[in-house]
């Protein structure tokens, strides 16, 4: 009898076009590393008396929302996704390479649907109406770049054949920490030891009476970005900015040899105020857990720019 293994596992994207809806082509073989989507449906212990003291049987609960993580690599072409998710259609320009530019504050965000499938058992789960609520990735010397995306989804159906065809391939180029650079109004941050963000869409589940279970969807509502950054303490520029209240602007920014690029810019970051503790004979180190807000002159949070050789979205 075959066994389930993750090393087999496979997983096709694709947008819809009515919520909820699975397309019936144009699905894309996109890489993960792991995934916890999935549906719950708990079970409710019986409250009724007079039949000894063995309970009867339980009585299932609604349908929890099937939701999940799913830890995928920071790429030049397949990340692009995944950002479209996040913040909606890009502003594409260029003749190849092209400049693809997400931005935030869209008041309506694309669902997609999602089939992860084991074909050992076989085993293929779609999930359809998917939402992103978060991406989040962190900064750090060494090791695999990837980015977590969290979403809401509407449902899951399971089958034993894949509803997704023979999806479409993208060309694999990882971005690496090694690629990473930290920019603060322009200028290189020196001194960063490590980073991360957080995009959060903050979705409102539409949890109707319905007799199938589902969710009626999952509506954006005030989005966050934060972070945190971690220095080594070596001057006061960082502290002034938070003990003034001042904005700032930081730029998160992979680039590879062959040309592609993915930039992260937020406009207007705020700074708390930070402990600093003396731990040691080694050295100092600050942790500032900053915060994002619309920037006025750009009527905007922050940009995510990413260039590579496709053409659209």
């Amino acid at each position: 009898m075959a066994r389930a293994q993750g090393a087999r596992a496979q997983m096709a994207f694709a947008f819809e076009t009515a919520y909820g809806t699975p397309p019936v082509g144009g699905f894309t073989k996109m890489p993960f590393a792991s995934t916890t989507l999935g549906a719950e449906q708990p079970l409710l212990n019986s409250e009724l008396l007079g039949y000894g003291r063995d309970p009867l049987a339980p009585i299932k609960d609604a349908v929890t929302a099937a939701d999940g993580d799913v830890v995928l690599p920071i790429d030049a072409e397949g990340f692009g996704f995944w950002l479209k998710a996040a913040f909606g259609d890009p502003v594409t320009t260029g003749t190849g390479p092209w400049t693809h530019e997400f931005q935030s504050g869209a008041w309506t965000l694309p669902s997609l649907s999602i089939e992860t499938g084991m074909p050992e058992v076989p085993r293929y789960a779609i999930y359809s109406g998917c939402v992103l609520d978060q991406l989040s990735w962190q900064m750090q010397r060494s090791g695999l770049l990837t980015a977590t995306a969290r979403l809401v989804a509407q449902g899951e159906t399971v089958g034993t054949v894949s509803n997704a065809g023979t999806p479409a391939p993208i060309d694999l180029k990882r971005f690496g920490h090694f690629n990473g650079a930290i920019t603060r109004n322009g200028t290189a941050l020196g001194n960063v030891v490590s980073a991360q963000i957080a995009y959060a869409n903050n979705l409102d589940r539409i949890e109707t009476i319905r007799a199938d279970g589902r969710i009626d969807g999952a509506d954006p509502s005030i989005a966050a970005l934060t972070g945190s950054i971690g220095v080594r303490f070596d001057d006061s520029t960082l502290v002034t900015q938070a003990l003034d209240g001042d904005p700032c602007e930081l730029e998160f920014a992979y680039v590879l040899p062959s040309g592609e690029s993915f930039t992260f810019t937020v406009h207007a970051v705020y700074l708390p105020r930070p402990r600093i503790e003396i731990s040691g004979p080694q050295g100092v180190q600050a942790t500032f857990d900053w915060q994002a807000a619309r920037d006025s002159a750009l009527s905007r949070m922050c940009t995510a720019t990413l260039i590579n050789d496709r053409e659209e979205y």
